[in-house]
Protein backbone atom coordinates (compact mmCIF):
# COMPACT_ATOMS: atom_id res chain seq x y z
CA UNK A 1 0.00 0.00 0.00
CA UNK A 2 2.80 2.46 0.82
CA UNK A 3 5.12 1.73 -2.12
CA UNK A 4 4.74 5.15 -3.75
CA UNK A 5 5.09 6.98 -0.43
CA UNK A 6 8.17 4.93 0.49
CA UNK A 7 9.75 5.67 -2.87
CA UNK A 8 9.27 9.43 -2.44
CA UNK A 9 10.62 9.38 1.10
CA UNK A 10 13.66 7.49 -0.18
CA UNK A 11 14.20 10.15 -2.82
CA UNK A 12 14.04 12.96 -0.25
CA UNK A 13 16.54 11.29 2.07
CA UNK A 14 18.75 10.24 -0.80
CA UNK A 15 19.18 13.91 -1.67
CA UNK A 16 20.10 14.73 1.94
CA UNK A 17 22.61 11.89 2.26
CA UNK A 18 24.35 12.99 -0.91
CA UNK A 19 25.46 16.19 0.81
CA UNK A 20 28.31 16.42 3.26
CA UNK A 21 27.10 19.45 5.21
CA UNK A 22 23.35 19.97 5.24
CA UNK A 23 22.03 23.53 5.11
CA UNK A 24 18.68 25.03 6.12
CA UNK A 25 17.86 25.24 2.43
CA UNK A 26 18.41 21.47 2.10
CA UNK A 27 16.03 20.80 5.00
CA UNK A 28 13.40 23.11 3.51
CA UNK A 29 13.64 21.23 0.20
CA UNK A 30 13.33 17.85 1.95
CA UNK A 31 10.28 19.03 3.92
CA UNK A 32 8.64 20.22 0.69
CA UNK A 33 9.26 16.78 -0.87
CA UNK A 34 7.83 15.04 2.21
CA UNK A 35 4.77 17.31 2.18
CA UNK A 36 4.14 16.55 -1.47
CA UNK A 37 4.55 12.81 -0.86
CA UNK A 38 2.03 12.82 2.01
CA UNK A 39 -0.54 14.82 0.04
CA UNK A 40 -0.16 12.45 -2.90
CA UNK A 41 -0.79 9.57 -0.47
CA UNK A 42 -4.17 11.16 0.39
CA UNK A 43 -3.18 12.05 3.94
CA UNK A 44 -5.47 14.67 5.51
CA UNK A 45 -4.21 18.21 4.97
CA UNK A 46 -4.23 19.14 8.67
CA UNK A 47 -2.17 16.04 9.49
CA UNK A 48 0.30 16.89 6.73
CA UNK A 49 0.68 20.47 7.93
CA UNK A 50 1.24 19.46 11.55
CA UNK A 51 3.68 16.70 10.59
CA UNK A 52 5.83 18.80 8.26
CA UNK A 53 5.86 21.70 10.73
CA UNK A 54 7.22 19.46 13.49
CA UNK A 55 9.75 17.78 11.20
CA UNK A 56 11.00 21.13 9.89
CA UNK A 57 11.29 22.75 13.32
CA UNK A 58 13.02 19.78 14.98
CA UNK A 59 15.38 19.27 12.04
CA UNK A 60 16.47 22.91 12.03
CA UNK A 61 16.99 22.81 15.79
CA UNK A 62 19.15 19.70 15.41
CA UNK A 63 21.13 21.23 12.57
CA UNK A 64 22.53 23.87 14.90
CA UNK A 65 23.99 21.19 17.18
CA UNK A 66 25.30 18.72 14.60
CA UNK A 67 28.66 18.70 12.91
CA UNK A 68 29.07 18.18 9.19
CA UNK A 69 28.99 14.59 8.02
CA UNK A 70 26.66 11.71 7.25
CA UNK A 71 25.20 11.78 10.78
CA UNK A 72 23.32 14.94 9.90
CA UNK A 73 21.14 13.12 7.38
CA UNK A 74 20.66 10.20 9.79
CA UNK A 75 19.61 12.52 12.60
CA UNK A 76 16.97 14.13 10.39
CA UNK A 77 15.87 10.68 9.27
CA UNK A 78 15.39 9.74 12.94
CA UNK A 79 13.23 12.84 13.46
CA UNK A 80 10.97 11.85 10.57
CA UNK A 81 10.78 8.27 11.85
CA UNK A 82 9.76 9.49 15.31
CA UNK A 83 7.10 11.88 13.99
CA UNK A 84 5.74 9.28 11.57
CA UNK A 85 5.37 6.83 14.47
CA UNK A 86 3.49 9.50 16.42
CA UNK A 87 0.90 10.24 13.73
CA UNK A 88 0.32 6.49 13.40
CA UNK A 89 -0.61 6.35 17.07
CA UNK A 90 2.67 6.36 18.98
CA UNK A 91 2.64 2.79 20.29
CA UNK A 92 0.64 -0.41 20.20
CA UNK A 93 -2.13 -0.79 22.81
CA UNK A 94 -3.53 -4.09 24.07
CA UNK A 95 -7.23 -4.63 24.66
CA UNK A 96 -8.77 -4.10 28.08
CA UNK A 97 -9.89 -7.41 29.53
CA UNK A 98 -12.93 -7.59 31.80
CA UNK A 99 -12.24 -8.25 35.49
CA UNK A 100 -15.07 -10.78 35.38
CA UNK A 101 -15.24 -12.62 32.02
CA UNK A 102 -16.40 -12.54 29.37
CA UNK A 103 -14.55 -9.62 27.77
CA UNK A 104 -16.99 -8.06 25.31
CA UNK A 105 -15.74 -6.55 22.04
CA UNK A 106 -18.19 -4.77 19.74
CA UNK A 107 -17.42 -4.20 16.07
CA UNK A 108 -18.90 -1.21 14.24
CA UNK A 109 -18.42 0.29 10.78
CA UNK A 110 -19.86 0.68 7.32
CA UNK A 111 -21.06 -2.20 5.16
CA UNK A 112 -18.23 -3.59 3.07
CA UNK A 113 -15.50 -2.72 5.55
CA UNK A 114 -14.96 -6.40 6.29
CA UNK A 115 -16.40 -6.62 9.83
CA UNK A 116 -17.64 -10.20 9.55
CA UNK A 117 -14.35 -11.65 8.31
CA UNK A 118 -12.52 -9.44 10.78
CA UNK A 119 -14.61 -10.91 13.61
CA UNK A 120 -13.35 -14.41 12.74
CA UNK A 121 -9.74 -13.19 12.46
CA UNK A 122 -9.97 -11.50 15.85
CA UNK A 123 -11.51 -14.62 17.39
CA UNK A 124 -8.77 -16.83 15.94
CA UNK A 125 -6.09 -14.42 17.17
CA UNK A 126 -7.26 -14.64 20.77
CA UNK A 127 -8.13 -18.33 20.59
CA UNK A 128 -4.45 -18.96 19.76
CA UNK A 129 -3.58 -17.06 22.96
CA UNK A 130 -5.69 -19.34 25.12
CA UNK A 131 -8.97 -17.42 25.17
CA UNK A 132 -12.34 -19.11 24.50
CA UNK A 133 -14.15 -16.65 22.23
CA UNK A 134 -17.69 -16.81 20.84
CA UNK A 135 -19.12 -14.76 17.98
CA UNK A 136 -22.55 -13.12 18.18
CA UNK A 137 -24.46 -12.53 14.95
CA UNK A 138 -26.15 -9.16 15.54
CA UNK A 139 -25.91 -8.08 11.92
CA UNK A 140 -29.45 -9.00 10.89
CA UNK A 141 -29.70 -6.55 7.97
CA UNK A 142 -27.12 -7.46 5.35
CA UNK A 143 -28.16 -10.43 3.18
CA UNK A 144 -26.51 -13.68 4.33
CA UNK A 145 -24.51 -11.89 7.05
CA UNK A 146 -25.53 -14.46 9.68
CA UNK A 147 -24.67 -17.35 7.38
CA UNK A 148 -21.31 -15.81 6.51
CA UNK A 149 -20.43 -15.40 10.19
CA UNK A 150 -21.33 -19.04 10.82
CA UNK A 151 -19.12 -20.15 7.94
CA UNK A 152 -16.06 -18.12 9.00
CA UNK A 153 -16.62 -19.07 12.64
CA UNK A 154 -16.61 -22.73 11.72
CA UNK A 155 -13.43 -22.25 9.67
CA UNK A 156 -11.55 -21.08 12.78
CA UNK A 157 -13.24 -23.45 15.22
CA UNK A 158 -15.11 -20.73 17.12
CA UNK A 159 -18.83 -21.12 18.02
CA UNK A 160 -21.37 -18.61 16.72
CA UNK A 161 -24.49 -17.51 18.62
CA UNK A 162 -27.08 -16.97 15.88
CA UNK A 163 -30.69 -17.53 17.01
CA UNK A 164 -32.12 -15.37 14.21
CA UNK A 165 -31.84 -15.98 10.44
CA UNK A 166 -31.15 -12.34 9.63
CA UNK A 167 -31.92 -10.90 6.18
CA UNK A 168 -34.07 -8.29 7.93
CA UNK A 169 -35.58 -10.70 10.47
CA UNK A 170 -34.93 -10.47 14.22
CA UNK A 171 -34.01 -7.95 16.91
CA UNK A 172 -30.24 -7.31 16.94
CA UNK A 173 -30.25 -5.81 20.44
CA UNK A 174 -32.00 -8.84 21.93
CA UNK A 175 -29.61 -11.17 20.09
CA UNK A 176 -26.64 -9.33 21.58
CA UNK A 177 -28.10 -9.47 25.11
CA UNK A 178 -29.00 -13.15 24.85
CA UNK A 179 -25.58 -13.87 23.40
CA UNK A 180 -23.84 -12.39 26.44
CA UNK A 181 -25.99 -14.52 28.77
CA UNK A 182 -25.23 -17.62 26.70
CA UNK A 183 -21.49 -16.87 26.77
CA UNK A 184 -21.59 -16.48 30.55
CA UNK A 185 -23.45 -19.78 30.98
CA UNK A 186 -20.92 -21.61 28.79
CA UNK A 187 -17.95 -19.91 30.47
CA UNK A 188 -16.62 -18.23 27.33
CA UNK A 189 -13.86 -15.77 28.18
CA UNK A 190 -14.47 -13.45 25.22
CA UNK A 191 -17.47 -12.28 23.16
CA UNK A 192 -17.16 -10.58 19.78
CA UNK A 193 -20.37 -8.87 18.60
CA UNK A 194 -20.75 -8.39 14.84
CA UNK A 195 -23.12 -5.49 14.13
CA UNK A 196 -24.85 -4.21 11.00
CA UNK A 197 -23.34 -1.63 8.69
CA UNK A 198 -24.81 0.59 6.01
CA UNK A 199 -23.52 1.88 2.71
CA UNK A 200 -23.25 5.28 4.34
CA UNK A 201 -23.51 6.84 7.78
CA UNK A 202 -27.19 7.31 8.72
CA UNK A 203 -29.25 7.89 11.85
CA UNK A 204 -30.75 4.39 11.81
CA UNK A 205 -27.32 2.79 11.82
CA UNK A 206 -26.14 4.99 14.67
CA UNK A 207 -29.22 4.34 16.81
CA UNK A 208 -28.95 0.58 16.37
CA UNK A 209 -25.23 0.62 17.25
CA UNK A 210 -25.88 2.83 20.30
CA UNK A 211 -28.66 0.48 21.49
CA UNK A 212 -26.38 -2.57 21.21
CA UNK A 213 -23.57 -0.68 22.96
CA UNK A 214 -25.86 0.25 25.87
CA UNK A 215 -27.25 -3.30 26.09
CA UNK A 216 -23.94 -5.18 26.31
CA UNK A 217 -21.56 -2.58 27.88
CA UNK A 218 -18.49 -3.67 25.88
CA UNK A 219 -14.96 -3.34 27.21
CA UNK A 220 -13.86 -2.34 23.71
CA UNK A 221 -15.67 -0.86 20.70
CA UNK A 222 -13.63 -1.21 17.54
CA UNK A 223 -14.35 0.89 14.49
CA UNK A 224 -13.58 -1.30 11.48
CA UNK A 225 -12.53 0.70 8.44
CA UNK A 226 -11.50 -0.18 4.91
CA UNK A 227 -8.03 1.34 4.48
CA UNK A 228 -8.63 1.72 0.75
CA UNK A 229 -11.37 4.38 0.95
CA UNK A 230 -8.92 7.18 1.73
CA UNK A 231 -10.27 10.43 3.17
CA UNK A 232 -13.78 8.97 3.46
CA UNK A 233 -12.40 6.66 6.14
CA UNK A 234 -11.49 9.64 8.30
CA UNK A 235 -14.86 11.35 7.81
CA UNK A 236 -16.73 8.14 8.63
CA UNK A 237 -14.57 7.57 11.71
CA UNK A 238 -15.35 11.04 13.01
CA UNK A 239 -19.08 10.47 12.46
CA UNK A 240 -18.95 7.20 14.43
CA UNK A 241 -16.86 8.80 17.14
CA UNK A 242 -19.45 11.55 17.60
CA UNK A 243 -22.38 9.11 17.40
CA UNK A 244 -21.52 5.77 18.97
CA UNK A 245 -18.01 6.42 20.20
CA UNK A 246 -15.22 3.87 19.89
CA UNK A 247 -12.03 2.88 21.67
CA UNK A 248 -9.81 1.80 18.80
CA UNK A 249 -9.55 1.37 15.05
CA UNK A 250 -9.06 -1.80 13.04
CA UNK A 251 -7.78 -1.33 9.49
CA UNK A 252 -8.79 -3.88 6.85
CA UNK A 253 -7.46 -4.38 3.32
CA UNK A 254 -4.10 -2.91 4.24
CA UNK A 255 -2.64 -5.05 1.48
CA UNK A 256 -4.55 -3.12 -1.20
CA UNK A 257 -3.18 -0.70 -3.77
CA UNK A 258 -4.62 2.44 -2.20
CA UNK A 259 -2.32 5.27 -1.27
CA UNK A 260 -2.48 4.75 2.50
CA UNK A 261 -3.88 8.12 3.56
CA UNK A 262 -6.44 6.57 5.92
CA UNK A 263 -3.80 4.75 7.96
CA UNK A 264 -1.72 7.93 8.24
CA UNK A 265 -4.65 10.18 9.16
CA UNK A 266 -7.19 8.32 11.24
CA UNK A 267 -5.25 7.88 14.49
CA UNK A 268 -4.08 11.47 14.50
CA UNK A 269 -7.49 12.99 13.75
CA UNK A 270 -9.60 10.79 16.05
CA UNK A 271 -7.13 10.49 18.89
CA UNK A 272 -7.87 6.75 18.98
CA UNK A 273 -5.19 4.11 18.40
CA UNK A 274 -5.10 1.69 15.49
CA UNK A 275 -5.35 -1.61 17.37
CA UNK A 276 -5.16 -4.25 14.65
CA UNK A 277 -4.56 -4.52 10.92
CA UNK A 278 -5.83 -7.04 8.40
CA UNK A 279 -3.29 -7.47 5.62
CA UNK A 280 -4.88 -10.08 3.36
CA UNK A 281 -7.77 -12.39 2.69
CA UNK A 282 -6.46 -15.34 4.71
CA UNK A 283 -7.54 -15.70 8.33
CA UNK A 284 -3.87 -15.62 9.35
CA UNK A 285 -3.35 -12.24 7.63
CA UNK A 286 -4.07 -10.32 10.82
CA UNK A 287 -1.98 -8.91 13.66
CA UNK A 288 -1.56 -6.17 16.23
CA UNK A 289 -0.83 -2.82 14.60
CA UNK A 290 2.60 -1.52 15.63
CA UNK A 291 3.03 2.16 14.64
CA UNK A 292 6.82 2.00 14.94
CA UNK A 293 6.99 -1.03 12.64
CA UNK A 294 4.71 0.57 10.06
CA UNK A 295 6.81 3.75 10.14
CA UNK A 296 9.90 1.61 9.62
CA UNK A 297 8.37 -0.03 6.55
CA UNK A 298 7.26 3.29 5.07
CA UNK A 299 10.79 4.64 5.48
CA UNK A 300 12.29 1.60 3.75
CA UNK A 301 13.84 0.02 6.86
CA UNK A 302 11.67 -3.09 6.62
CA UNK A 303 9.87 -4.85 9.43
CA UNK A 304 12.28 -7.45 10.71
CA UNK A 305 10.50 -7.72 14.09
CA UNK A 306 7.24 -8.91 12.49
CA UNK A 307 9.16 -11.19 10.13
CA UNK A 308 10.95 -12.79 13.09
CA UNK A 309 7.65 -13.25 14.95
CA UNK A 310 6.07 -14.97 11.96
CA UNK A 311 9.09 -17.23 11.55
CA UNK A 312 8.96 -18.15 15.24
CA UNK A 313 5.30 -19.15 14.88
CA UNK A 314 5.90 -21.16 11.71
CA UNK A 315 9.13 -22.97 12.61
CA UNK A 316 8.79 -25.60 15.27
CA UNK A 317 11.45 -25.22 17.97
CA UNK A 318 12.14 -28.95 18.16
CA UNK A 319 12.62 -29.16 14.40
CA UNK A 320 15.05 -26.25 14.42
CA UNK A 321 17.04 -27.83 17.26
CA UNK A 322 17.14 -31.16 15.43
CA UNK A 323 18.46 -29.45 12.30
CA UNK A 324 21.15 -27.60 14.28
CA UNK A 325 22.20 -30.86 15.96
CA UNK A 326 22.45 -32.59 12.58
CA UNK A 327 24.54 -29.76 11.22
CA UNK A 328 26.87 -29.80 14.23
CA UNK A 329 27.22 -33.59 14.06
CA UNK A 330 28.30 -33.46 10.43
CA UNK A 331 25.17 -35.12 9.06
CA UNK A 332 23.90 -34.13 5.62
CA UNK A 333 21.01 -31.73 5.13
CA UNK A 334 18.48 -33.91 3.30
CA UNK A 335 15.45 -33.25 1.15
CA UNK A 336 13.30 -34.35 4.09
CA UNK A 337 14.77 -31.46 6.07
CA UNK A 338 14.23 -29.14 3.13
CA UNK A 339 10.59 -30.24 2.76
CA UNK A 340 10.01 -29.52 6.44
CA UNK A 341 11.31 -25.99 5.94
CA UNK A 342 9.16 -25.47 2.85
CA UNK A 343 6.08 -26.49 4.84
CA UNK A 344 6.99 -23.98 7.54
CA UNK A 345 7.53 -21.25 4.94
CA UNK A 346 4.07 -21.93 3.54
CA UNK A 347 2.59 -21.29 6.99
CA UNK A 348 4.21 -17.86 7.06
CA UNK A 349 2.11 -16.70 4.12
CA UNK A 350 2.96 -15.00 0.86
CA UNK A 351 6.68 -14.93 0.04
CA UNK A 352 6.13 -11.57 -1.63
CA UNK A 353 4.88 -10.11 1.66
CA UNK A 354 7.69 -11.70 3.61
CA UNK A 355 10.34 -10.36 1.24
CA UNK A 356 8.64 -6.97 1.45
CA UNK A 357 9.45 -6.85 5.18
CA UNK A 358 13.18 -6.94 4.53
CA UNK A 359 15.17 -3.69 4.77
CA UNK A 360 15.62 -2.14 1.34
CA UNK A 361 12.69 -4.08 -0.12
CA UNK A 362 11.61 -0.98 -2.03
CA UNK A 363 14.67 -1.29 -4.25
CA UNK A 364 13.67 -4.89 -5.05
CA UNK A 365 10.03 -4.11 -5.78
CA UNK A 366 10.14 -5.39 -9.34
CA UNK A 367 11.74 -8.69 -8.33
CA UNK A 368 9.31 -9.12 -5.42
CA UNK A 369 6.29 -8.37 -7.60
CA UNK A 370 7.52 -10.90 -10.17
CA UNK A 371 8.20 -13.62 -7.59
CA UNK A 372 6.35 -16.79 -8.57
CA UNK A 373 4.52 -17.96 -5.43
CA UNK A 374 3.70 -21.28 -7.09
CA UNK A 375 7.42 -22.15 -7.30
CA UNK A 376 7.33 -23.39 -3.71
CA UNK A 377 4.31 -25.58 -4.49
CA UNK A 378 6.05 -27.06 -7.53
CA UNK A 379 9.21 -27.75 -5.55
CA UNK A 380 7.23 -29.44 -2.77
CA UNK A 381 5.44 -31.62 -5.36
CA UNK A 382 8.76 -32.88 -6.74
CA UNK A 383 10.18 -33.71 -3.30
CA UNK A 384 6.93 -35.36 -2.17
CA UNK A 385 7.03 -37.61 -5.24
CA UNK A 386 10.36 -39.08 -4.11
CA UNK A 387 10.77 -42.17 -1.94
CA UNK A 388 12.37 -41.84 1.51
CA UNK A 389 15.57 -43.34 0.09
CA UNK A 390 15.70 -40.81 -2.76
CA UNK A 391 15.21 -37.91 -0.37
CA UNK A 392 18.10 -39.13 1.79
CA UNK A 393 20.49 -39.92 -1.05
CA UNK A 394 20.20 -38.15 -4.41
CA UNK A 395 22.93 -40.39 -5.85
CA UNK A 396 20.36 -43.15 -6.39
CA UNK A 397 18.43 -41.01 -8.87
CA UNK A 398 18.90 -42.75 -12.22
CA UNK A 399 16.97 -41.99 -15.38
CA UNK A 400 13.92 -44.15 -14.63
CA UNK A 401 13.58 -42.77 -11.10
CA UNK A 402 13.74 -39.19 -12.37
CA UNK A 403 11.09 -39.96 -15.00
CA UNK A 404 8.83 -41.49 -12.34
CA UNK A 405 9.26 -38.46 -10.03
CA UNK A 406 8.47 -36.07 -12.90
CA UNK A 407 5.32 -38.03 -13.76
CA UNK A 408 4.20 -38.18 -10.12
CA UNK A 409 4.67 -34.46 -9.54
CA UNK A 410 3.32 -33.32 -12.89
CA UNK A 411 6.60 -31.61 -13.72
CA UNK A 412 9.26 -32.07 -16.37
CA UNK A 413 12.33 -34.29 -15.97
CA UNK A 414 14.47 -31.18 -16.52
CA UNK A 415 12.89 -29.59 -13.41
CA UNK A 416 13.68 -32.70 -11.36
CA UNK A 417 17.25 -32.58 -12.65
CA UNK A 418 17.55 -28.87 -11.80
CA UNK A 419 16.30 -29.42 -8.24
CA UNK A 420 18.73 -32.33 -7.73
CA UNK A 421 21.68 -30.31 -9.06
CA UNK A 422 20.90 -27.25 -6.94
CA UNK A 423 20.36 -29.32 -3.82
CA UNK A 424 23.62 -31.19 -4.31
CA UNK A 425 25.38 -27.82 -4.63
CA UNK A 426 23.67 -26.68 -1.42
CA UNK A 427 24.84 -29.76 0.47
CA UNK A 428 28.42 -29.05 -0.62
CA UNK A 429 28.06 -25.42 0.47
CA UNK A 430 26.82 -26.48 3.92
CA UNK A 431 29.70 -28.91 4.31
CA UNK A 432 32.13 -26.08 3.53
CA UNK A 433 30.42 -23.86 6.11
CA UNK A 434 30.58 -26.62 8.69
CA UNK A 435 34.28 -27.23 8.03
CA UNK A 436 34.89 -23.52 8.42
CA UNK A 437 33.20 -23.51 11.82
CA UNK A 438 30.34 -21.19 10.84
CA UNK A 439 26.74 -22.00 11.82
CA UNK A 440 24.19 -20.75 9.25
CA UNK A 441 21.67 -18.32 10.63
CA UNK A 442 17.95 -18.68 9.91
CA UNK A 443 16.56 -20.90 7.19
CA UNK A 444 19.08 -23.10 5.44
CA UNK A 445 17.61 -22.76 1.98
CA UNK A 446 19.74 -24.05 -0.85
CA UNK A 447 20.79 -21.55 -3.51
CA UNK A 448 18.45 -21.55 -6.47
CA UNK A 449 15.53 -22.70 -4.30
CA UNK A 450 12.40 -20.53 -4.00
CA UNK A 451 13.37 -16.90 -3.55
CA UNK A 452 17.11 -17.40 -3.66
CA UNK A 453 19.73 -16.98 -6.41
CA UNK A 454 20.77 -19.92 -8.59
CA UNK A 455 23.54 -22.28 -7.60
CA UNK A 456 27.02 -20.97 -8.41
CA UNK A 457 28.44 -22.11 -11.70
CA UNK A 458 31.42 -24.41 -11.62
CA UNK A 459 34.67 -22.60 -12.08
CA UNK A 460 36.39 -23.20 -15.37
CA UNK A 461 39.26 -25.70 -15.02
CA UNK A 462 42.65 -24.10 -14.71
CA UNK A 463 44.81 -24.76 -17.76
CA UNK A 464 48.14 -26.14 -16.63
CA UNK A 465 51.14 -24.79 -18.42
CA UNK A 466 53.29 -27.34 -20.14
CA UNK A 467 56.60 -27.92 -18.45
CA UNK A 468 59.52 -26.42 -20.25
CA UNK A 469 62.04 -28.70 -21.86
CA UNK A 470 65.28 -29.43 -20.05
CA UNK A 471 67.14 -29.20 -23.38
CA UNK A 472 68.51 -25.62 -23.74
CA UNK A 473 67.99 -25.66 -27.51
CA UNK A 474 64.35 -26.81 -27.27
CA UNK A 475 63.67 -24.38 -24.42
CA UNK A 476 64.98 -21.52 -26.57
CA UNK A 477 62.57 -22.52 -29.32
CA UNK A 478 59.62 -22.67 -26.82
CA UNK A 479 60.42 -19.20 -25.45
CA UNK A 480 60.99 -17.81 -28.88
Amino acid sequence: MFESLSSKFAGAFGALRSRGKISEKDIDAAVIDIRSALLDADVALEVVEEFTQKVGDKSLALLATLQAGSNQAQAIFDVVNQELTEILGGGARRIRFAKNPPTVIMLAGLQGAGKTTLAAKLAKFYKDQGETPILIASDLQRPNAVNQLQVVGQSVGVPVFAPEPGNGVGNPVRVAQDGIKFAQSKLHSMVIVDTAGRLGVDQELMQEAIAIRDAVSPQEIFFVVDAMIGQDAVRTAKAFQDGVGFDGVVLTKLDGDARGGAALSIASLTGKPIMFASTGEKISDFDIFYPERMASRILGMGDVATLAEQAKKAFDGDSAKKLEDKFAAGEDFTLDDFLEQLEAMSKMGSMGKLLGMLPGAGAMKKQIDNFDESEITRTKAIVQSMTPLERRDLKVLNGSRRARIALGSGRKVSEVNALADKFTAAQKMMKQMRNGGGMPQGMALPPGMPGLPPAPKKAAPIQKKKSKSGNPAKRALENG
